[in-house]
């Protein structure tokens, strides 16, 4: 496991074994189960979660009851209320696994201070916050730019089998979009391949 998270490190930045070391000295692996929340609401986080295999969310619930998802992340991805763990504040949204979930858990607070240390580590911070910018800055340009069944079609390429891994409900938020509008996306999807 341990060359498996030594590669995901380095494909933010390159670091050396003694850099990893100390990393994985202030990390733990998991074994997630899924629908387990690993941040709630009000609650002051302590961790950074690097995902390496499974799906994850983040989202909140309206007054009315609905669930509405914020982000889904997938692959090698990194996981965490990052304003509240900056600030040291209560998270507003709630981060929980959708499937079964392969992290390394990080103690965001330990972890910085060892980006003050430790040169490598630093620019890896960097890294990992400018990755996590360029994600959010487009996820707000496809909300803008795309139509629904355009962000329909680029997360199915994000996350293969999506519709066979979480339920269409919680695909609909993401897209927002209602579940039955996202029935009417994948029926015209499914005519236009059967028309090609």
């Amino acid at each position: 496991m341990q060359s498996k998270y030594y590669q995901f490190v380095n494909s933010f930045s390159p670091i050396s074994e003694d850099s990893f070391e100390k990393l994985t000295q202030i990390s733990t692996f998991q074994k997630i189960k899924a629908n387990t929340p690993v941040v709630t609401v009000g609650q002051v986080p302590q961790y950074v979660y690097l995902l390496s295999s499974g799906i994850m969310r983040a989202y909140m619930i309206a007054e009315d009851g609905k669930q509405h998802n914020k982000k889904l992340f997938s692959g090698l991805s990194c996981v965490g209320p990052l304003t509240a763990l900056i600030k040291n504040s209560p998270s507003e949204l709630i981060y929980e696994t959708i499937t079964d979930c392969n992290t390394y858990e990080i103690n965001f607070i330990e972890f910085r201070k060892l980006c003050r240390e430790h040169f490598e580590l630093g620019r890896l911070y960097v890294k990992i916050l400018e990755y996590i910018f360029i994600e959010y800055e487009q996820r707000n340009l496809d909300l803008m730019s795309l139509n629904a069944t355009e962000r329909y079609l680029k997360l199915q390429r994000q996350i293969p089998d999506i519709d066979s891994l979480i339920p269409q409900f919680q695909i609909a938020s993401y897209l927002g979009v209602t579940t039955v509008q996202l029935s009417r996306i994948r029926k015209k999807i499914k005519s236009a391949k059967v028309l090609t």
